[in-house]
């Protein structure tokens, strides 16, 4: 039923998105969720439909993926684990609401705020190449991170990502995170706003989804091939992090990021 083309291309997704996970926190869905869509549009299926079982494939994957990533930086970093669990508490929340509301959006919409929340992200990385380490703005206490974890969490069921690539420019920009204490923290947050979001996108296309192998809008196939591959490479990824200096690792994040929101917002072919 698909081209083995379509295998090796998932087979890719999971070696890229499970190392940029472990080495940059973010869960990796900022990649797989446009190389799902790519791959899925490029083997017949129609957009609207490749962008839902993208976005829930993405999160599906992210959870196995950043739990192999987060239990590295547990072993290397302390103090992660807590801020990373109130975070992630708010998170599933957020994920789940964003996840019902991606369900009744066009794709083209989605893949602009997509793209220009990306664009951002780049942008700020790019300002901020040489700082080590911001000054707190706010402060790190309940409502804050209620605020933070149920924002973060909507943009991760809204876009299918884990949310990292935005809990990183928070933690970083507003509350005096180094880059490696936000990547760890990042990396516990994901696998657990994760969940929320997946679980709404099973549910908003059961019976609805029309994709073979499929769970409501998750591709057991995407899956199973993507995490594959993808969990051995977080864990990876996340001890090369701790050998990376954070300039590298800031100039790496922001190529990344800047390629995939280009190609979103339909600047690269």
């Amino acid at each position: 039923m698909f081209p083995i083309e379509y295998f090796i291309g998932l087979i890719l997704i999971g070696i890229c998105a499970g190392f940029a996970s472990g080495l940059l926190g973010v869960g990796g869905g900022f990649l797989i969720v446009p190389l799902q869509y790519f791959l899925l549009k490029y083997i017949g299926v129609n957009p609207d439909l490749a962008m839902l079982i993208s976005l829930g494939t993405s999160l599906a994957i992210i959870i196995p993926t950043s739990m192999s990533g987060a239990y590295r930086h547990t072993r290397t970093m302390d103090g992660i684990l807590k801020p990373g669990i109130q975070l992630g508490i708010f998170g599933i929340i957020g994920g789940a609401i964003g996840g019902f509301v991606a369900s009744g959006l066009p794709s083209r919409i989605l893949e602009i705020i997509f793209g220009c929340l990306l664009l951002f992200i780049t942008v700020k990385n790019i300002v901020d190449i040489n700082k080590e380490r911001e000054d707190a703005r706010i402060p790190f206490n309940l409502l804050t991170t209620g605020i933070i974890g149920l924002l973060v969490g909507f943009s991760s069921g809204l876009l299918g990502v884990g949310g990292g690539v935005f809990l990183i420019a928070i933690l970083t920009a507003l509350l005096g995170f180094s880059l490696i204490e936000a990547i760890g923290t990042s990396s516990v947050f994901i696998c657990l706003t994760a969940v929320g979001g997946f679980l709404s996108y099973v549910v908003s296309g059961w019976g609805v989804s029309t994709f073979p192998y499929s769970i409501g809008y998750v591709s057991i196939i995407n899956f199973i091939l993507i995490a594959c591959f993808s969990v051995p490479l977080a864990s990876f990824g996340a001890k090369m992090a701790h050998k990376v200096p954070q300039k590298k690792l800031k100039i790496v994040f922001s190529i990344l990021v800047l390629y995939m929101a280009l190609k979103m917002l339909g600047v690269l072919p």
